[in-house]
């Protein structure tokens, strides 16, 4: 078997990487979100935040793509940490390919001195089986659910967006559509690093490190993914404090999607049910300006039981879940 680094520019092999996932979900996750050839593409020029993923192809003799191995290697912080996702064509499945892509992974992370490995998998007992017998143990569950805009009651929304309202008097929400202003920068890095207080679980990991640099880098590489990037952010009235956000991002390619970043309250400021407000905030603003979406997606810890009530009050149903497996060198 043959595996190469595939480079974003090759037009061909993001194409047939994707059109893999689309076999393998068909049997794994059928409902999952896969990304198109072209996003596939800037993923590995641009990563989630100016970070690039990597993809390695396993092709047969005859130059048929049997499996995909996908590797992130996080620079920002947990610089010691690899991590993995593993697809093997349905065709070529129980022949020991995953075992090769996963090996070859660990190998590249070994070379590199990466010391924790992490491996992504859907909930599935193959996939559990696979990990376990690869030497890693499960760590975290998380949930991908996602909203039906089209059978949305919007009165419902309306009437949480105007509860939380009430509660929260002393915040007033601030759209931003496209990179932030330079006068919220540096209150919106601290906003940011709210999300470390999400449940990590068992997971071995740093907490996220943010800079206005990752901040910038983050605008960009959406934009370079062809996303339109909006935030709703809540500001306390009498000192102009950053106190919460919520941000999504709209696909041009594919403007009835759109996918959940991240939602986070700061510390001080919980308690006024700001995560109720920026989230049917932004809600009530992409009815106006993304009329075409139809499908919002997010994911969770299992674990998040706050924001996962929020969500369930707002419509999410669960698509699937996703075990994060990890172990050490």
């Amino acid at each position: 078997m043959d595996i190469t680094r595939l480079s974003p520019d090759d037009e061909v092999g993001c194409a047939d990487a994707v059109a893999l996932f689309q076999a393998t979900h068909k049997l794994d996750c059928p409902d999952a979100l896969l990304p198109t050839a072209r996003g596939f593409a800037a993923h590995l020029k641009y990563g989630w935040d100016g970070d690039p993923g990597q993809a390695y192809l396993a092709r047969d003799e005859d130059g048929t793509l049997a499996g995909v191995l996908s590797v992130e290697l996080p620079t920002y912080d947990n610089t010691n940490l690899a991590w993995f996702e593993v697809e093997v064509h349905p065709d070529r499945r129980g022949r020991g390919l995953g075992g090769e892509l996963l090996a070859y992974g660990e190998g590249l992370a070994e070379e590199l001195g990466r010391t924790s490995l992490g491996l992504s998998a859907w909930d599935l007992p193959k996939a559990d089986l696979f990990a376990r017998r690869q030497g890693y143990e499960p760590k975290a569950i998380e949930v991908n659910r996602r909203q039906d805009l089209t059978a949305l009651d919007w009165d419902l929304v309306q009437r949480l967006y105007d509860e939380a309202a009430r509660a929260a008097s002393a915040y007033e929400l601030v759209r931003v559509s496209g990179v932030l202003p330079d006068d919220l920068l540096d209150g919106m890095v601290a906003v940011t690093a709210s999300i470390n207080d999400a449940p990590k679980d068992e997971l071995d990991i740093e907490d996220d490190e943010f800079s206005p640099e990752r901040l910038r880098a983050y605008e960009q590489a959406q934009l370079a993914h062809d996303r339109s990037l909006y935030r709703v952010i809540a500001r306390e009235r009498a000192t102009g404090e950053l106190a919460g956000h919520s941000t999504i991002t709209v696909e041009r390619e594919r403007p009835h999607i759109a996918e959940q970043a991240d939602t986070a309250v700061a510390r001080n400021h919980r308690g006024h049910r700001l995560g109720a407000l920026v989230k049917t905030g932004m809600l009530l603003w992409m009815r106006e300006a993304e009329p075409a979406l139809t499908q919002l997606d997010t994911w969770n810890a299992e674990s998040n039981a706050h924001m996962i009530g929020i969500n369930e009050q707002l419509g999410y149903h669960v698509v699937a879940r996703s075990i994060a497996y990890q172990k050490a060198i």
